[in-house]
């Protein structure tokens, strides 16, 4: 059978409210989640047996057997594949490279009820539209009239485990996104995101001060946040233009940071 390509985009959290936290140690969180035009690729196809092979910028450190969530998404849908995975994003940055391809696995293998077996983000990674994502993940509702935006991803090569992360969160009962308006244009939705937060921010920076030093590169943004648990951060700008400028020049001065300029899907 001939291979099939699938496109893993980057997710963004443009919001990430800690609302809460379960009996079980789960925290409860309130997201407003984006996906951007730059991402992984994966060649798949059916095979005799299951094979894994990584390439791209990144491929160091991703293991290609039965510990990287793509070759677990390929086993609970009970395929046996022939993967290259070619990766674009940074891992452990906070913008879902890998649940973004576990989820590819499913959308080909058509076994997306398996998503939340196979881990928290990959539920929100099986579309790649603007989601409002809530309790623990699972919770998903299109988030309808999210313009697209022009943004700066930077990433530091600093690697901040998400347990430790939620471990320094000082306050973990915190107000949620409250409802969604709706918004004429990019600009008064940037405006309304600045009335949101990521509560994990200030933990991942006392944990990795480098994503401090991210966020002062991205000073000129109309507005710059970390996604997700780090270390990753984006930065909102008014155009292409400038978005392609700041990244040019971050990564001019930081030759040794990930900076692309890209834009996000709008619902």
């Amino acid at each position: 059978m001939s291979a099939t390509t699938e496109f893993a985009p980057a997710k963004i959290n443009l919001t990430l409210h800690v609302t809460g936290r379960r009996d079980d140690g789960y925290h409860l969180l309130d997201s407003l989640v984006v996906f951007a035009r730059v991402g992984d690729s994966l060649t798949i196809a059916d095979a005799p047996e299951m094979a894994l092979s990584v390439t791209g910028r990144f491929r160091d450190g991703v293991p290609e057997d039965a510990r990287n969530l793509v070759w677990k998404a390929a086993e609970a849908a009970g395929r046996r594949l022939a993967i290259t995975l070619d990766k674009t994003l940074p891992h452990g940055a906070g913008i879902g490279g890998g649940s973004a391809d576990a989820a590819a696995v499913l959308r080909y293998c058509g076994a997306g009820a398996l998503a939340a077996g196979i881990g928290a983000d990959v539920p929100v990674c099986l579309s790649n539209m603007p989601q409002r994502m809530q309790d623990i993940g699972a919770t998903l509702t299109p988030a309808a009239k999210v313009p697209a935006l022009n943004i700066v991803l930077v990433h530091p090569g600093v690697h901040v485990p998400t347990p430790q992360v939620f471990a320094a969160l000082i306050s973990r009962e915190n107000p949620d996104m409250g409802v969604f308006p709706g918004w004429d244009d990019a600009q008064a939705f940037t405006e309304w995101l600045r009335q949101g937060r990521n509560d994990m921010q200030e933990a991942a920076i006392s944990i990795a001060p480098h994503i401090g030093a991210v966020l002062d590169a991205l000073g000129d943004a109309d507005l710059a946040r970390m996604s997700g648990s780090g270390s990753a951060c984006f930065g909102i700008y008014p155009g292409p233009e400038a978005a392609a400028a700041a990244a040019r020049r971050i990564q001019a001065a930081h030759p040794d940071w990930w900076a692309v300029a890209t834009q996000t899907i709008a619902a």
